[in-house]
């Protein structure tokens, strides 16, 4: 008997984690192995379990998906990572697959469509659904060179920058990422300096617009 193909669920929708997992225990050649509803969890648990393959959202709290994604492969080199997100924006699309996301899909596709994306990315094949490739190729069409203005922040600025938008005071972010209170503060001047902007509110405000965070 083959080994089945090991899953690691990572959105913070209990219902759509609850969805996923009936369907693909479905599957003779698919096993759920865990599943987490933020990304710094989803880091942990995977560099524990080394997964074949991780169903990851973007919009997720503590941090986002496209930031788990890169800290996934860094700690397990093996594991391929399936986007699963309602964002079809060329940004959000480039942003994932830079980061070594090896397929994005769309939750209104979703069903039997993730079950393929899993086979196929198991196999070392890149599987993106035909409203991503069609966005990629109008992108690509029209000259545009889609870059993120994320890209101008290092991972931790962007990881300090999604806790600042989702109401995280300095203690708790320096707590979160073992850093002093002092060094966020830094952080913080940095970035408003980076994206020259002046206060919380418009951190806030840029994070939103660029799916940094979870919260609309």
């Amino acid at each position: 008997m083959s080994v089945k193909i090991s899953v690691f669920l990572a959105d913070d929708h209990i219902v759509v984690r609850d969805g996923l997992c009936y369907l693909l225990e479905a599957q003779p050649d698919i096993r759920v192995v865990g599943s987490s509803s933020d990304g710094r969890d989803t880091v942990r648990q995977v560099n524990q379990i080394h997964p074949n393959v991780v169903i990851m959202d973007i919009a997720m709290p503590l941090l986002n998906g496209i930031e788990a994604t890169e800290q996934i492969l860094k700690v397990s080199p093996s594991t391929y990572v399936i986007i699963l997100s309602m964002h079809a924006t060329a940004e959000h699309i480039y942003r994932a697959l830079r980061a070594g996301a090896r397929g994005y899909l769309l939750k209104e596709s979703a069903g039997m469509e993730v079950v393929k994306a899993i086979r196929e990315v198991h196999v070392g094949r890149l599987y993106l659904s035909q409203r991503i490739e069609e966005t990629m190729t109008k992108d690509y069409l029209l000259g545009h060179k889609t870059i993120s203005p994320l890209e101008s922040l290092s991972p931790r600025e962007r990881e300090i920058l999604q806790l600042i938008a989702e109401g995280k005071s300095s203690a708790e972010i320096a707590k979160t990422v073992y850093l002093s209170p002092k060094t966020v503060e830094t952080y913080r001047s940095r970035l408003m300096q980076k994206l020259g902007v002046h206060d919380r509110h418009s951190l806030i405000k840029f994070a939103i617009q660029h799916g940094l965070t979870p919260l609309e």
